[in-house]
């Protein structure tokens, strides 16, 4: 009679637990954004010789380095800050619709790896505040996820991922970011 108890409470017990880790099984929670909006930036780095167009500057770099042209191999330690234009499409000469502005720097030894940091500040008829991103950026993957912890205005409290791209580059002077935004939290 002892062992039939037993046996009982220990067969309850692991059909409790199994019910418990099925609950593990179940499918992630698809997450939908509750507002969607794609930007580009567009950096032009000082180097010297165009003051007139640069939208970034090198402000640390290595030890005897020159602080007009990136560092050598990967540009391990340069740090660049920048007030870029920001656009509804690719076109660095259409109408900008705010300023992207931070900072990003090149913080790995054996492969190009930016950590970035920084806002868009918006201000044009359909948009009105800030938005802030913070996060690695592989510069050799082709897309790469940036993590929106905030905003104001328009963009107040929101969260959500940034899909940043390169869209163009010429040589280490110029670049264009297309960034795809999807908020998360919208309040």
């Amino acid at each position: 009679m002892e062992a039939t108890r037993s046996y009982t409470a220990l067969f309850f017990i692991l059909l409790i637990s199994l019910s418990s880790s099925s609950s593990y099984a179940k499918k992630r929670k698809e997450y939908k954004p509750c507002k969607e909006l794609v930007l580009f930036f567009h950096d032009i780095i000082y180097n010297g010789h165009n003051k007139a167009n640069a939208t970034s500057a090198i402000v640390a770099a290595p030890e005897g380095a020159n602080r007009t042209i990136l560092a050598g191999e990967f540009h391990f330690g340069n740090v660049a800050v920048f007030d870029d234009p920001i656009t509804l499409d690719n076109n660095l000469h259409s109408p900008p619709v705010g300023r992207a502005q931070g900072m990003y720097l090149y913080d790995t030894k054996n492969t190009y790896t930016a950590w970035l940091g920084f806002s868009f500040s918006l201000n044009s008829t359909e948009h009105q505040g800030s938005i802030n991103f913070v996060g690695a950026d592989p510069l050799m993957n082709k897309t790469r996820d940036i993590s929106i912890v905030g905003g104001t205005g328009d963009f107040f409290m929101h969260r959500g991922v940034a899909t940043v791209m390169t869209d163009a580059y010429e040589g280490e002077v110029y670049f264009r970011l297309r960034v795809d935004m999807k908020f998360y939290e919208c309040w």
